[in-house]
């Protein structure tokens, strides 16, 4: 169980990042949920509950009496220790027993995914290690979250390989009901409704998943399917993903729709898409462990200025996990908005995007989203990547 992968995940991180002890601290989630609760307690916890992992390898559940038996059913948890009237005579006792050196909790400045305790939250287990003398251990679990997400199972790649495989699939589908006159709209309820013959669920929200665009002078990305209609000699675009398992896709690919009397795309727009699979394929290659992220970027990125076009407005790439942007470290420039996420160097385990774009003059755009996992002597495609423009007659 992909629970039970997470939690022994969890373990090895703070044996490895030398902290004592790491605590998930929440109450009433589905209102204010923890994002990390998908990976080590995916249940409604009601009242104050403390998730403790301890570097010695110990874990223990304490949580109300009536979600006792839920988080016992997880199968993750050596202990589930219930209560009634309070959590904090449980929880002091079992860190006093403890007494650990370090205890790292859920906040973070700069990642979003690792800032899941809220400031009441904070400040009421701030007061309770105050009584027993342990306020001053307090340190924060981005590390040990950042590589908790980032840092794929088995069981995790082998969802989002289910994912991928029904994405492209899905692609494979839509290249034959595109056709000139249709419009953005149909092309994406085509897709939607395959989706849910196939019983699996959108990877983002369904209003633009998928997204399409087709000519120029269209929203480009994140936006919803217009009233917009195929017309030859333009370039069709599609950025679109499912979720199975827990776990989701992110892909876009590229067609072509041919002119009255073209048998192959005109050469500027071969030319782009070239381009665009040159620079995916040269990314791929400079990924490796240790490499930071803002070095495969500038790989892809001199790539398509090299070629004479102008530079993606963008960062290359970013993480998947149970989210289509999901992780810390990315493949981007030292821009502003980025923080040091750039910085960040790639770890086996780690599922990005490759995903660069160039606007083809009075076509649209060029730009194909595969998918790839950093593996411990390099990186291999999750996705089969798309190498040849798909030509619409």
């Amino acid at each position: 169980m992909l629970v039970r992968e997470k939690v022994n995940q969890a373990k090895a991180l703070l044996r490895e990042f030398d902290i004592d002890c790491w605590i998930t601290f929440v109450r009433e989630t589905e209102i204010n949920g923890d994002p990390t609760l998908a990976y080590i307690a995916p249940t409604q916890l009601t009242w104050h509950s403390a998730l403790i992992v301890a570097k010695s390898g110990g874990t223990r559940a304490i949580v109300g009496r009536f979600d006792v038996r839920a988080v016992e059913d997880l199968g993750a948890w050596d202990e589930v220790v219930g209560f009634v009237t309070g959590i904090r005579e449980p929880l002091t006792e079992a860190l006093s027993k403890l007494d650990p050196r370090t205890i790292a909790v859920n906040y973070s400045e700069g990642s979003e995914i690792c800032d899941g305790i809220t400031h009441g939250m904070f400040l009421t287990l701030r007061r309770y290690l105050e009584e027993i003398g342990m306020a001053d251990r307090i340190v924060s679990a981005e590390r040990v979250i950042s590589a908790l997400r980032e840092r794929k199972t088995e069981g995790e790649i082998a969802a989002m390989r289910e994912a991928i495989r029904h994405t492209q699939e899905i692609f494979g589908l839509a290249a034959t009901f595109i056709r000139p006159g249709r419009t953005e709209k149909e092309i994406a309820a085509f897709m939607q409704a395959e989706v849910e013959r196939r019983g699996i669920s959108f990877g983002w929200e369904r209003s633009h998943c998928p997204s399409v665009f087709t000519g120029p002078g269209g929203a480009e990305a994140h936006y919803g399917p217009t009233d917009t209609r195929v017309e030859r000699g333009h370039i069709l675009n599609m950025d679109f993903g499912v979720k199975v398992g827990g776990y989701v896709s992110d892909m876009q690919r590229t067609f072509y729709v041919l002119a009255p009397g073209e048998t192959a795309a005109p050469p500027e727009v071969q030319r782009g898409f070239d381009t665009i699979v040159a620079s995916v394929e040269q990314a791929k290659r400079a990924m490796r462990p240790g490499v930071e992220g803002r070095e495969v970027d500038a790989v892809a990125r001199g790539v398509i200025t090299g070629a004479g076009y102008e530079e993606y407005p963008h960062a290359l790439g970013h993480q998947v996990g149970r989210y289509a942007h999901d992780g810390t470290a990315l493949l981007g420039p030292m821009w502003e908005k980025y923080a040091d996420k750039p910085l960040k160097k790639l770890e086996p385990g780690m599922v990005f995007t490759i995903e660069p774009r160039l606007p083809v003059p009075g076509r649209g755009i060029c730009t194909i989203e595969e998918m790839v996992v950093v593996t411990p002597g390099g990186c291999e495609w999750l996705s089969e990547p798309q190498k040849r423009l798909v030509l619409i007659g």
